[in-house]
């Protein structure tokens, strides 16, 4: 990246201008997917096969959002295909229709080892599927599953399980010449402010419901790119990706998307590698793991080409 290095004390203060974004048409919301079993053994002795949907939630306005559409299917051990899954997203659609929810525009699924038959069954369809770690929403219902659902059903399996093995993390590829901006800055917002952002204005947004428990004087960290004569262009690449969340490695800003893609953003030098790195993990603990990239055409200019809400939730 053509980028000025940011302040070595660390993220600062500034933050993107006013906007106006709708991150989805109403009624129409994408749906995030999980197809994999669980840790509850049936009485033949299989683990369950468990399907999950859940749409992604609007962002917040006034502090409101309705409640998300959600689905549950529990699939046979000795049926786990994709024609199966395509009569169970099938029905799904179905009890959607008839909850006044509309068709989804996108199927998330965040499983690399589930991409294959998701997109058979997606196709069937007619959906777009997008391998995506954007799936918030469902890592925090599954989350809240594997806390209180499993572990009161019959079968359930207790004590410590054998840990997924850990995805090989691929070298971090520096940004293509077509996504480089001009410089870029540290930059933080305030939780609070973040209520308001489906009211500001984007090119490309990419916006998520805010946690809960979020404190509203939380520090959210995050960067802006800028680029005179390209920051729609580059916006629309980024948009592209599904950004998932920042990380500094070592000396490396990178920024991870899609299901593995790894993306050098800038080499640090130490001491601001250090900061950065203690700020994204103090945000991890007081801002819910948020995180935000932004683009802009200069530093003065209020609108945005692009604003993306990233989530740290590590590889759940």
């Amino acid at each position: 990246m053509n980028a000025e290095q940011p302040d070595a004390t660390g993220p600062g203060s500034a933050g993107p201008g006013a906007a106006s974004v709708a991150d989805a048409p109403g009624g129409h919301p994408d749906w995030e997917l999980d197809f994999y079993s669980r840790p509850v053994l049936e009485a033949d002795g299989r683990k369950r096969w468990e399907l999950l949907i859940c749409s992604t939630p609007p962002p917040a306005a006034n502090g409101t959002t309705a409640a998300p559409f959600r689905w549950v299917r529990v699939c046979p051990a000795t049926s786990v295909n994709s024609l199966w899954l395509r009569e169970a997203i099938e029905a799904a659609l179905a009890e959607a229709r008839s909850q006044g929810f509309g068709r989804p525009r996108r199927l998330r699924c965040w499983r690399g080892s589930m991409r294959t038959m998701v997109q058979r069954a997606a196709e069937a369809l007619q959906l777009e599927l997008v391998p995506s770690r954007r799936c918030y929403a469902l890592v925090e219902w599954l989350r809240q599953r594997e806390a209180e659902v499993y572990p009161a059903e019959p079968g359930a399996l207790v004590g410590p399980l054998a840990p997924v093995p850990a995805a090989i993390r691929g070298v971090p590829v520096p940004l293509p010449e077509v996504a480089r901006g001009d410089r870029w800055a540290w930059a933080t917002l305030p939780a609070g402010a973040l209520a308001d952002a489906a009211e500001w204005g984007a090119g490309f947004a990419g916006l998520i419901q805010l946690p809960s428990d979020l404190e509203p004087g939380a520090a959210v960290p995050g960067i802006r790119l800028f680029s005179r004569h390209r920051a729609l262009a580059i916006s629309g690449w980024l948009a592209g990706l599904e950004p998932v969340r920042l990380e500094v490695e070592g000396n490396q800003l990178v920024l991870e998307a899609g299901l593995e893609d790894r993306w050098l953003l800038t080499t640090l030098p130490g001491e601001e590698a250090r900061v950065a790195a203690e700020a994204f993990e103090t945000a991890r603990v007081r801002a819910s793991g948020l995180q935000f990239l932004a683009v802009q055409s200069e530093e003065q200019e209020q609108r945005l080409e692009g604003f993306w809400l990233l989530r740290d939730l590590l590889d759940a």
